[in-house]
């Protein structure tokens, strides 16, 4: 087995992007720019203090895509992250940005509930065709969504017509040997139970997997892994190029992109 310091190179992408605060610094500008032009409603989907989300809605909408934060299980808020409606509401797409609590106050066990009943609340209210989305620990929940069985939250087969999963991790036991699995405090029974890559699918529709192309291998292995184990639903990992761990979140803007090639028919 490798030794810590490998983990964590691996999979802590600050330590390989130097500038990575500028990516948080204008996260945060361009969502409190994006709410002051943009309408939206602000609702909660459940009963705890974090179990809100953002929805904005587009006219004549063709989808909602459901966006679920990374931050891995314990930072950022859907505040930071309201950017990306802008561009998805012009193209035709409703866009709901999730919250939850974070870690160590909650598992990822409990982070996953909640991003279950976000979406169950959001397809009960708004019915529409679905598209889950995340990126990095939200790519890891947008893989627990199509590992979920949904007919026991009342969500009807074929309500998820799909899902993007951004620098996702889909088997967790790595982390438990980075530093700050302090916080996430998985051992090898939590990480396997919170591992999407262990689990059958559920949802039978398109999960699009990409992984910026200057990432660490271990985020290009997760990806992989996810393909061989679902390759009913997952066809490939997009490389996206130029892109390291936080600007590959850019490309779920572009709907032109190829992450959207399965949802332009909608």
């Amino acid at each position: 087995m490798p030794e810590p310091a490998w983990y964590e190179q691996q999979y802590n992408p600050r330590l390989s992007v130097p500038n990575f605060a500028d990516f948080f610094q204008r996260w945060a500008q361009e969502a409190r720019q994006a709410r002051q032009r943009l309408e939206y409603q602000t609702l909660p989907y459940g009963p705890g203090p974090k179990e809100t989300l953002d929805l904005f809605t587009a006219p004549h909408s063709r989808a909602l895509l459901v966006f679920i934060h990374g931050g891995y299980w314990r930072a950022f808020d859907k505040d930071d992250f309201s950017w990306i409606a802008p561009p998805l509401v012009r193209a035709g797409f409703s866009v709901a940005v999730i919250n939850y609590a974070l870690c160590p106050s909650v598992s990822i066990a409990e982070i996953t509930e909640q991003c279950r009943r976000a979406v169950a609340w959001l397809y009960r209210a708004h019915p529409q065709p679905l598209i889950i989305s995340g990126h990095s620990a939200g790519g890891h929940l947008t893989g627990e969504m199509f590992a979920t069985p949904w007919a026991d939250y009342g969500l009807p087969a074929g309500a998820i017509v799909g899902g993007i999963s951004i620098s996702g991790l889909f088997d967790l036991e790595p982390l438990i040997q980075v530093s700050f699995n302090s916080d996430l405090q998985l051992d090898a029974a939590r990480a396997r139970a919170c591992s999407p890559a262990h689990k059958p699918p559920t949802v039978q529709a398109p999960l699009v997997l990409a992984v910026g192309a200057l990432e660490s291998g271990e985020f290009h292995r997760q990806s992989r892994l996810l393909k061989e184990a679902w390759p009913a639903i997952c066809t490939e990992v997009i490389a996206l190029p130029n892109c390291h761990h936080f600007n590959a979140l850019d490309a779920l803007t572009d709907t032109n992109s190829p992450l959207w090639e399965p949802f332009l028919r909608l």
